[in-house]
Formats: C-alpha cells, structure tokens, sequence
C-alpha cells in the first residue's frame, strides 16, 4: 500500500494522540497545556500559537472521535464518523510547502484550532485508509496489559502489536519461557 509522506505523518499523528488517552489506572496524557504544547511541538504542528484550556479541551474531545474511529465496526461507521469530524473541522484543502517538506495538502484553514487542525489532517488520513478499503489496519494492540492504537503497515496486515521491540517481543519471550517449563516437567 503506496502512503504518501503527509498521509504518514498525519496517521503516526492520529495514532500518538489517540495513545494518549487515560489508562486504566485514569492518567492522562494529555491532561495539561504544557503537555498540549508538547504534543504539537513533537508532531510539528505548524501554527498553534498561543493555546488555553478551550483548546486543550477540544484536542481532548478530537482525540475520542479518533478513538470511535479505531473501534469502528465497520467502514460504512468509519467513514461516517470521519465524515463528521472533517466536516465539523471545516476543512480548505491547500497545497504547502513549509519547514522543508515538499508540496503538499494541508487540509485546515490557516487560521484554523490546534483541534480543527488535527480534525482535517488526521481525520483526511484515516479518510484515505477507509477510501483504499483498508480500515482493517487501524488496530490495537493484542497484547493483554496494552490496548494501544496503531496503524498495520506491514505488506500482508499480519502486525498484531503496536510495537514488536516492546509488546510483541514480552509475549514471545512469555510464551518460549511457558514452552520450556511445560517440556521440564
């Protein structure tokens, strides 16, 4: 599957924001302006500006759309919820070549909400999953103590964790360490 560098950018963008939702244990990632201003700073977000607890508030609320949108039973549900959230975004696709990216679209107005901002982008990335009959590939993780999204890339859409350094490699080495116990006794 042929994903464009913008579309990559705005999908690792989709998937680190929805990751930070509270936990099981209420913490959340994105709980302060500081971390706010962190996020869009890590993720390079161009023109936020001065940002408050309105702002948080709605980057919040985008954040859960995006969460419906991994747990969308079907894509008929995942194109109407992106259909929404674009559409409240207000979307005015625009072709920009900034920071030393090449061209490409920006799908927000200039003026446009750290939220709205993330609305557009992300929400025309996971539009272009849906439009590739793709959905299936915004998934979370197996792994039993992590529900973390992540989106499944790889040639054959085999990937069951979000990360195989962390995630995958605890259950195998879980899994050969059961094996080797079982064969002892």
């Amino acid at each position: 599957m042929l994903i464009p560098h913008d579309t990559r950018i705005a999908l690792e963008t989709v998937v680190d924001l929805v990751n930070t939702a509270p936990e099981d244990d209420g913490r959340d990632e994105l709980g302060e302006l500081t971390a706010l201003y962190a996020f869009a700073e890590r993720h390079r977000i161009s023109g936020v500006g001065t940002l408050g607890e309105k702002d948080l508030r709605a980057v919040q609320d985008v954040r859960s759309r995006f969460a419906e949108i991994f747990a969308a039973p079907d894509a008929r549900t995942a194109a109407d919820l992106v259909n929404s959230l674009v559409a409240a975004a207000g979307t005015t696709p625009q072709l920009t070549d900034h920071d030393g990216y090449d061209w490409h679209v920006h799908y927000f107005a200039p003026d446009a909400s750290v939220a709205d901002h993330l609305a557009a982008d992300c929400g025309m990335a996971l539009a272009f999953i849906v439009v590739a009959g793709e959905r299936e590939r915004l998934r979370r993780c197996e792994a039993p103590d992590c529900r973390d999204a992540f989106v499944d890339l790889s040639r054959n859409r085999s990937r069951r964790y979000c990360s195989s350094r962390t995630c995958g490699n605890r259950l195998h080495v879980a899994a050969y360490r059961a094996r080797r116990r079982e064969a002892e006794h």
